[in-house]
């Protein structure tokens, strides 16, 4: 099955009305782990790249590493995602080496750091949007911002400085016609998202319910999302770590999210906890050893069970084989004859 777009995943998990993990990667055992895991509970999948995993690996390297794995396990739907695209050129970029969905992080300004306007981030999501939709390709933009820094990205602070509002949002969706839209809830990029399991006072759910009542045919996406569970914390910290105690996104609230609109769930922290705590585990018990498969095996074993797992929670398991493939050039004539259009006054038109 070749590469598919993440507007047709989307689209099937709302009918479906479950979830659909996307996960970061940056090497190749990264990627084999998703696809074990897609295999084994037959999900359709999006593997995603951020801009730091773009240059750490090498475009080439990691685009083929993916059509690999199309080509490796055919029955399996994958969407190739850019993560946080902070730049019409970095999305682009991506579109032009064959990603099949970019996201376009406009919250911030091309720094990733700083807040943007309001009017900034409908200009330059605008401006990847009619890029990319002639082509076929999914678009995602993000309204609001998250707290904390991964991966050289983000404002920073708790998550609550910049909740997304309910009308901006709507105006935000009308104004630049994305397929999917990520919301500020009070969600953190990072390991270090709650000091304390989070309640109504750090989680808006209340505000993604309201934007899903208000956008029901807009895609939803949440962002730092991992749940940082406390036993993968436990195995880095045995053996060597010194991870501070903090709490992730609940199972329960991601859940609550999907059934209110939720689509997109973005899975990263997790997973690098999943794999440096066994390779810890070898490299601890073991310091004789020095062949890097003897440790890479069971960290890409570890993040390949987290995958799976998740995939299970959100509903996206036995999901893989409901659908044929839409071809890219398909896409790009759905959105060109207006039967794709995402936003809001036509979407809930037809």
């Amino acid at each position: 099955m070749p590469l598919v777009s993440m507007r047709q995943l989307l689209d099937e998990a709302a009918k479906g009305g479950y979830g659909v993990g996307a996960f970061n990667v940056n090497d190749m055992e990264q990627i084999q782990a998703i696809m074990a895991a897609a295999v084994e509970t037959n999900a359709p999948v999006i593997i995603q790249a951020s801009r730091g995993a773009r240059q750490f690996s090498q475009d080439l390297y990691l685009f083929n590493l993916i059509l690999a794995a199309a080509e490796l396990n055919p029955q399996i739907p994958i969407a190739m995602h850019q993560d946080h695209g902070n730049s019409f050129e970095t999305c682009k970029s991506a579109i032009e080496l064959g990603f099949t969905s970019v996201m376009m992080d406009g919250s911030l300004k091309e720094d990733g750091k700083t807040p943007n306007s309001f009017e900034g981030n409908v200009e330059v999501t605008r401006r990847v949007v009619e890029y990319a939709h002639p082509r076929g390709i999914t678009v995602e933009g993000e309204i609001g911002v998250l707290g904390g820094v991964e991966d050289g990205h983000g404002a920073g602070g708790t998550g609550l400085e910049h909740i997304t509002d309910p009308d901006q949002a709507v105006e935000f969706a009308e104004r630049t016609g994305v397929d999917a839209l990520a919301l500020a809830i009070g969600t953190s990029h990072g390991a270090y998202k709650f000091t304390k399991k989070p309640d109504g006072s750090v989680l808006k759910m209340d505000v993604l319910i309201e934007i899903h009542k208000r956008l029901p045919h807009t895609h939803l996406v949440m962002h730092g999302s991992s749940s940082v569970p406390k036993d993968l914390q436990d195995i880095v910290n045995k053996y060597g770590g010194k991870l501070k105690e903090t709490w992730g996104v609940p199972i329960e609230e991601i859940q609550l999210g999907i059934r209110n609109g939720v689509r997109k769930i973005n899975v990263d922290t997790d997973n690098r906890l999943a794999i440096t705590g066994a390779i810890r585990k070898v490299l601890w018990e073991t310091p004789e050893k020095f062949d890097p498969r003897d440790y890479l095996k069971p960290a890409r074993d570890a993040m390949h069970k987290v995958v799976a797992e998740r995939m299970r929670e959100f509903g996206q398991a036995g999901h893989a084989g409901d659908y044929a493939p839409i071809p890219i050039s398909e896409m790009a004539a759905g959105y060109k004859s207006g039967k794709l259009d995402p936003r809001p006054s036509l979407a809930g038109a037809r």
